[in-house]
């Protein structure tokens, strides 16, 4: 497969990824902001900035932080690179890239879920709006999942694309638990003290987790609980662990299809058994936050290395 059309495929799922993170996180900002008073439901707007890694592009066009100036930052700002219209274009454009590599049904997965979101978000959202732009784009990327795994062969392109997945929705899970983390309990001696819960509960629902969580944990919330399921354990589909199992996975098959492995193989293992072989008291023990940035650093080089081994586009 050429770098190109290998770079198309990669890219495409990360954007994918990364806008359906950003609705995810959205939805969560809005249940939480809906039972706060004005000032306090300021502050969720700017926590849900801040954990999207937007805050200094937003203060550089807004001075509060109002849900529906924050929605539509996120949502449909032209000027913000990192806004949902912007990273879904770049979905359809690095469809178009590896139009001949995909099937039929994941480009009109793509391109008719690109039509309906640039429809909606052609001018500003409203109030009663906002939950269904939201829901659009996370249907988006079910379909586009979907697509992949029911109509694709097994063949590079739906192993660059699973890559893609995987590395993004990792450095998504990395960053949401660091932040947050950081802004709830800044000191360790915190730990196994009383917590708002409904702040804890936003991170859950931002990832999806709330439910699978609630189920394993019979609905107690509770810090280090919530942190050992969301990096080591690899039955959640969003958790660390399942991340780099599932890319460990198909950088293997992309090794075995080339016929050699690659720095990215290696990196990977390396990774893969600093994880397996923790538990969440050494990772507390380490300094949460020290794990995360190792981590996040970890994935960064395993990204380079695949768009090195395979010759993608710089």
């Amino acid at each position: 497969m050429l770098g190109r059309t290998a770079n198309g495929l990669f890219w495409m799922f990360r954007y994918l990824e990364r806008a359906e993170n950003t609705a995810r996180l959205l939805d969560a900002g809005l249940r939480m902001a809906l039972t706060r008073d004005l000032v306090t439901a300021e502050e969720e707007w700017r926590s849900v900035i801040e954990t999207a890694g937007q805050r200094e592009a937003y203060e550089a066009k807004h001075a509060s932080y109002t849900g529906m100036q924050a929605w539509n930052f996120m949502l449909r700002e032209k000027d913000n690179p990192a806004s949902i219209i912007c990273m879904f274009k770049l979905v359809r454009q690095n469809a178009r890239l590896a139009r001949n590599a995909i099937s039929g049904e994941l480009w009109e997965a793509i391109n008719e879920n690109w039509l309906i979101i640039e429809e909606q978000l052609a001018k500003p959202v409203g109030e009663n709006k906002v939950m269904d732009s939201v829901k659009t784009i996370r249907r988006a990327g079910t379909m586009a999942r979907g697509a992949l795994t029911g109509s694709m062969l097994r063949e590079e392109g739906y192993h660059f694309s699973l890559a893609g997945m995987f590395i993004e929705r990792a450095d998504a899970i990395a960053r949401i638990l660091d932040i947050k983390y950081y802004l709830l309990l800044p000191s360790l001696s915190y730990v196994g003290s009383s917590l708002d819960t409904g702040q804890w509960d936003t991170v859950l629902r931002s990832v999806s987790g709330d439910r699978a969580y609630r189920w394993l944990n019979a609905g107690h919330i509770d810090a280090r609980n919530i942190c050992e399921f969301l990096i080591l354990d690899d039955r959640f589909p969003r958790s660390l662990a399942f991340c780099h199992s599932q890319l460990r996975e198909n950088l293997a098959a992309l090794a075995r299809l080339h016929g050699s492995e690659g720095t990215s193989n290696e990196l990977m293992r390396e990774a893969d058994t600093r994880l397996t072989d923790l538990s969440i008291d050494e990772i507390f023990e380490q300094g949460l936050h020290e794990f995360l940035i190792d981590f996040s650093a970890s994935n960064a080089a395993i990204a380079n290395a695949i768009a090195q081994d395979y010759r993608f586009l710089s």
